[in-house]
């Protein structure tokens, strides 16, 4: 099955990368690393400008979505780009508190968040069961919400010491429980994984942005370095690693797109699908960033290279929201 865009969405996506290109994202990811958020807030706030958080916001509270296509073409750019931030769990907090106003539960919560977070106004970071107790980028967020084992939403005001990460730029912490409940019980268990599915397919369509961009720095440079009087490019080796990374990325690109209309179209299947599309675009962004570091030899090592922003990015994703392993079982126990 193939999934095309039509030509309204391919511009959007074209956009978003001319606005991005000129952003100068690295600069911006290395002082989030650094714990300096200003850059890296501006980029959020062009994205927000864009419509990009819109999409994740029903109409009827301030938003243009739910529109889950256009957001993986979004996310599909974020990656590319290496943009810093909570935004996939800006996005999860979207889906949570749209899916507890449809039931009639936290309506002054979703009146007070679902505008801000469309208009980016606001950022959240979003801890859910089952995906760790760390919180990304609480020093950043304008709130960190936990929903705990007992079904109950909270909004953190404390957090603990932010701790190291595999990519530099995701900043981690434990939220502290305190603070009343904003809302409890079986329809914040639903709306939690309900997040947990936006959280996961935003990830995977960053995933494979983050893999795509591994996969242009890396051909460029292996025109450009020369071994033995020719280029490295040229190498039977490198040629067939690098045809084995594209065919993992373009692999995981129709499932990406197709469990993007799965949410759109609200299918009973829809969980499988992104399942499936997170460990593709996991593996394929994480082969991608394997390849690069091969073919870059010592120097892809070095933090200096913009290279490490976008090879630390694609270890962290292949298993934030969601292992391989557990995407794998997900996706096997609702096929079967």
């Amino acid at each position: 099955m193939r999934f095309l865009l039509d030509d309204e969405q391919s511009e959007f996506g074209r956009t978003l990368d001319r606005m991005l290109s000129a952003a100068d994202t690295p600069s911006a990811v290395r002082a989030w690393a650094a714990g300096e958020h200003g850059p890296g807030r501006a980029v959020l706030g062009r994205l927000a400008e864009a419509g990009v958080f819109a999409l994740a916001v029903p109409e009827a509270h301030g938003g243009l979505g739910p529109l889950p296509v256009e957001l993986a073409v979004s996310f599909v750019e974020v990656g590319r780009h290496a943009v810093p931030g909570p935004l996939v769990e800006t996005v999860a907090a979207a889906a949570l508190f749209g899916r507890l106003a449809r039931a009639g539960e936290a309506a002054d919560a979703a009146k007070e968040w679902l505008p801000r977070l469309a208009d980016g106004r606001a950022a959240v970071s979003l801890v859910l069961p089952g995906h760790g107790p760390y919180a990304l980028d609480a020093d950043a967020a304008d709130a960190v919400f936990a929903v705990t084992a007992a079904d109950e939403l909270r909004r953190c005001p404390t957090y603990g010491p932010v701790q190291p990460s595999l990519d530099p730029a995701r900043r981690l912490a434990r939220p502290l429980p305190a603070g009343e409940p904003v809302a409890s019980g079986a329809a914040v268990r639903a709306a939690a994984e309900h997040a947990a599915d936006w959280a996961a397919f935003a990830t995977a369509a960053q995933a494979l942005g983050t893999g795509l961009a591994l996969l242009e720095r890396t051909v460029a440079y292996v025109k450009e370095r020369t071994q033995f009087g020719v280029a490295i490019g040229s190498f039977q080796a490198v040629k067939h690693r690098l045809a084995d990374t594209l065919l993992g990325l373009e692999f995981a690109r129709p499932l990406v797109f197709g469990a993007a209309v799965a949410l759109a179209s609200g299918s009973p299947g829809a969980g499988a699908e992104i399942a499936a599309a997170k460990v593709a675009a996991g593996e394929a962004a994480y082969a991608a960033a394997r390849s690069a570091l091969q073919s870059h030899g010592a120097i892809g090592y070095t933090a200096e290279l913009d290279l490490s922003l976008w090879i630390g990015k694609a270890r962290a994703l292949r298993s934030a929201w969601g292992t391989p392993a557990e995407c794998r079982a997900r996706a096997l126990d609702l096929f079967h």
